[in-house]
């Protein structure tokens, strides 16, 4: 790894907000309350989710929302091709109604495998599409009228007849600086993901100040277990195949990673995916998938905290053993979060 460039000075800032990605793999949504009704006494504040080839984003955050009346709900993030602006903006401001002054609406490009891969539709213009998207869902959120030709597509007319009383955040899926800068020029922030702690500068240095109340979001990876070779056999192949969608690639050669993964790179493009994974470094596998002990996670979760950094989102794996009971569940749930400390 390069080294990072130094950021900005930055005023001292509150210490960030954790939440945790509903659901849990390997617990199906149903399953889920006992958890989400003891977060906040666990330290946790937020509830996300995302939407790729399983469960949608959205059903978690309104299930979340019947079983706490304190978190924050969040998509982290739903592709801005797979629906409508309308349905988007519509979505958005009926989870507001479950959730007043608690929603963030995270959309952004994704990657080709979720967008035309599963669902049949063309990965167009990618940046194009998510300003255009963004600029429209923050005026429809407003409850302004939109109507008029956008670069990616036109609106005959749309005014959300019940708009939120209390502001949703709209915030960008972004990996590099293009995306980070609009996120927040002209949404609420950003969230990121699949980087080391020492690459959070760089992204810092690539937003520049941030005004109050804006978010940046940064996803991390969590693997809770101290059996090295099951958690580098649950989570390599994840990483050769998101490592090698041409975002993150970009992504990666952007923060100096390139040579890193170049021989995972080249033998992808060769048609062996199993080699792919085994040339991943460990370095890799370990650092963008945290692995060890709770406590010992919870460690290397904390040096994604520096100023500029307002909400650490938690993706946990956790390893089959746990999943015996709900107690131990929420053990691990707490030695890994902001209580534990």
């Amino acid at each position: 790894m390069t080294a990072p460039h130094e950021p900005p000075p930055r005023l001292a800032a509150a210490p960030p907000r954790w939440g945790i990605t509903l659901p849990l793999p390997g617990l199906t949504i149903d399953r889920h309350r006992f958890i989400v009704e003891r977060l906040p006494d666990l330290g946790y504040t937020d509830v996300w989710s995302a939407e790729g080839g399983g469960t949608d984003a959205f059903t978690p955050l309104a299930a979340a929302a019947a079983w706490s009346s304190s978190l924050r709900i969040g998509t982290g993030i739903v592709p801005v091709h797979t629906r409508g602006p309308a349905v988007l903006a519509q979505t958005a401001a009926t989870l507001a109604q479950l959730a007043p002054g608690r929603v963030l609406l995270g959309i952004g490009a994704s990657v080709p495998a979720h967008v035309t891969d599963i669902n049949g539709i063309p990965f167009d213009e990618p940046f194009k599409r998510t300003r255009d998207v963004l600029r429209f869902v923050t005026r429809a959120l407003r409850g302004e009228h939109v109507s008029g030709d956008f670069d990616t597509f036109s609106i005959t007319g749309f005014q959300l007849p019940h708009p939120p009383a209390a502001p949703v955040k709209v915030i960008l899926g972004a990996l590099r600086p293009g995306m980070l800068r609009l996120g927040f020029t002209e949404g609420d922030g950003a969230i990121t993901n699949l980087l080391f702690p020492e690459d959070v500068p760089t992204v810092l240095n690539a937003v520049g100040p941030q005004p109050a109340g804006k978010e940046l979001v940064v996803k991390v990876f969590v693997c809770p277990t101290e059996d090295t070779d099951y958690a580098h056999r649950a989570t390599r192949p994840f990483l050769a195949w998101i490592l090698n969608r041409e975002p993150y690639r970009k992504f990666h050669e952007w923060l100096g990673h390139g040579e890193l993964l170049r021989e995972s790179h080249e033998r992808w493009e060769a048609g062996d995916p199993e080699g792919a994974q085994k040339a991943l470094p460990d370095e890799v596998v370990d650092g963008l998938f945290i692995s060890g002990s709770p406590e010992e996670c919870r460690e290397r979760i904390l040096r994604y905290h520096i100023p500029g950094v307002t909400t650490i989102q938690l993706y946990v794996s956790l390893p089959p053993e746990v999943f015996v009971s709900r107690a131990k569940v929420l053990d691990t749930l707490a030695r890994l979060g902001p209580a534990a400390g």
